[in-house]
C-alpha cells in the first residue's frame, strides 16, 4: 500500500470548499451577477448547483427562507425564488430533471441518479415499511386513482388526520409515502410546498427508466460513494458514506471497504492524511490534482442543512466550530438560538447569527462571536474580521429577503456590539 499524501489542515479545508462550489464559481453566473442575470441563466445555475453537490437536502423550517433556497444562495447569492422553483420542479409541462428521495435526509437529486436508488428501493421493499405499517388494502386504490386521474397532492388524497405529523397520517397518504419509497410513485414537481405524487413510469423520462435492468446493489453502493467522496472533496469514511446515508443497513462493514479499495484501486480516490482527522482518510483523485479553485471566498450565512456543515462532527473537524441545531431545544435551554446559521467569511466560519425576519426588518436574535479567550469569554477579543464578514452576510441577506434595516438583539461578547454596529453602518452605505 503507498504512503497516504500528507495534506495541511488548511489545505484540506480549501479542497472542502472547493467541493462544494464555495470558492470561485463553477456555475454559469455568480453571486455578483446574479440579480441581472436572465431567468433562463438562472435556472441552469440552480441545476448546476444540484448537479455539483449531488444532492440538496429539504425541511419544513423556514426563517429567511426554506434550506433548500437557502443552499441555493450561498453559491449562486440573490437568485431568485422563482428561479429555484422551476430549476427543482419544473412547471409540469417538461421533462422531470430532478426527484426527491431518501439520500443524507429527504433531498432533492438530479433524476439521472434515478437508477442508482434502486439499492433502497428494494431495501424498502425488503423491509415492508417505514415508519407505519402498510395499508395494503389502500395501495390498488391509490394506484388506480393515480393512473385514472392524473399527479395528486396530499390533499387530493386527504393527508394527515388532525395533527399532521407523520404519526397521524391518514392510510391513504401512509400508502402514497410507501409506493414513493418501494419507487412505483414518484415526487417530481411541488405546487407550493405540497408535494405532487406522479407514477413513476408516467413522471420520469425513459432515459433513466431504461431498458435495461437497473444496477444490483453492489453498483449502487460503490457509484454513490464515490459521489460522496466527489461532493465532500476530502473526507473520512464516516463523512463520504454520510452524503447519501450508506450506513452498515445496506451492506457490511467488510464490503464497504472493499469499495473504497476499489475506488483507490481504480484511481478515483487517493488516500490521504490530514493532521488531526483519524483515518483513513480519502480524496477525489481529480479535485486533488486540479488544486483548490481560484477566485474569491463566498461570504454567506449557511443553512444547518447545508451540505458542508450538515455533519456537525465534520464541521468541528474541518473548521474548528461547533454548530448546535437547536430548533427543538425549549427556548430557555438554547445556547446559541432557534435556526443558527453559521457566518462563511474567507474560508472560515467565522460567527453564529440567529435571523428572525419582521416586515422590513432582519433581527439578528443573537450574533455569537468565538474570542480569543473561548466561546463566551466576557473579555475576550473579537476579530475585525469575523465582524466585517458577519456585517457583509447579514446585510446581503437582508437585501435579499427585502428587508431595508437590520437590527441586533443580542450580541455576544457585549464587547462587540458597537463594532458589529458600525461595520453594519459601513455595509449598507
Amino acid at each position: 500500500m503507498s504512503t497516504p499524501v500528507v495534506l495541511s489542515a488548511d489545505e484540506a479545508r480549501r479542497l472542502v470548499l472547493t467541493a462544494q462550489g464555495l470558492i470561485g464559481s463553477p456555475y454559469p453566473l455568480t453571486p455578483a451577477t446574479a440579480a441581472r442575470s436572465s431567468d433562463a441563466r438562472r435556472v441552469r445555475s440552480v441545476r448546476a448547483v444540484l448537479e455539483h453537490l449531488g444532492a440538496v437536502q429539504l425541511d419544513t423550517i423556514s426563517v429567511l427562507a426554506r434550506s433548500h433556497e437557502l443552499v441555493q444562495y450561498a453559491r449562486l447569492g440573490a437568485v431568485g425564488r422563482t428561479a429555484i422553483d422551476e430549476a427543482y420542479w419544473g412547471d409540469g409541462t417538461g421533462p422531470a430533471t430532478s426527484f426527491e428521495y431518501w439520500s443524507h435526509a429527504a433531498s432533492i437529486l438530479p433524476v439521472h441518479l434515478w437508477p442508482w436508488f434502486a439499492f433502497r428501493r428494494r431495501w424498502y421493499q425488503a423491509r415492508g415499511e417505514r415508519w407505519h405499517s402498510v395499508p395494503h388494502s389502500a395501495l390498488d386504490v391509490i394506484r388506480r386513482r393515480l393512473l385514472e386521474d392524473g399527479p395528486l397532492t396530499t390533499r387530493d388524497i386527504g393527508g394527515a388526520k388532525a395533527g399532521g405529523e407523520w404519526w397521524d397520517w391518514s392510510e391513504s397518504k401512509v400508502a402514497i409515502e410507501w409506493l414513493l419509497d418501494i419507487g412505483e410513485v414518484v415526487c417530481t414537481r411541488r405546487v407550493g410546498w405540497r408535494r405532487v405524487y406522479d407514477l413513476a413510469e408516467r413522471a420520469l423520462p425513459e432515459r433513466v427508466l431504461g431498458p435495461e435492468p437497473e444496477p444490483d446493489d453492489d453498483e449502487c453502493i460503490r457509484h454513490l460513494t464515490l459521489l460522496g467522496a466527489r461532493a465532500v472533496g476530502v473526507g473520512t469514511v464516516g463523512d463520504i458514506l454520510d452524503v447519501h446515508r450508506l450506513s452498515g443497513r445496506y451492506t457490511s462493514r467488510a464490503h464497504l471497504r472493499e469499495v473504497f479499495d476499489d475506488l483507490v484501486a481504480d484511481g478515483q480516490l487517493v488516500e490521504v492524511s490530514v493532521p488531526g482527522w483519524r483515518g483513513p482518510v480519502y480524496a477525489d483523485t481529480a479535485l486533488l490534482s486540479a488544486g483548490p479553485a481560484s477566485g474569491r471566498h463566498r461570504t454567506t450565512m449557511l443553512s444547518a442543512f447545508d451540505s458542508l456543515i450538515w455533519h456537525r462532527g465534520r464541521t468541528e473537524r474541518v473548521f474548528d466550530f461547533e454548530h448546535l441545531f437547536e430548533p427543538y431545544v425549549p427556548a430557555a435551554r438554547r445556547q446559541h438560538g432557534y435556526f443558527t446559521m453559521p457566518v462563511l467569511h474567507r474560508g472560515q466560519l467565522v460567527s453564529r447569527v440567529d435571523p428572525k425576519r419582521i416586515g422590513t426588518t432582519l433581527e439578528a436574535c443573537a450574533a455569537l462571536f468565538e474570542t480569543s479567550e473561548g466561546t463566551g469569554a466576557p473579555h475576550g477579543r473579537v476579530s475585525t474580521t469575523a465582524v466585517e464578514g458577519t456585517a457583509l452576510a447579514l446585510t446581503e441577506a437582508a437585501r435579499w429577503v427585502g428587508c431595508d434595516t437590520v437590527r441586533l438583539v443580542d450580541v455576544r461578547p457585549a464587547s462587540a456590539t458597537p463594532l458589529l454596529a458600525a461595520a453594519l453602518r459601513a455595509a449598507h452605505a
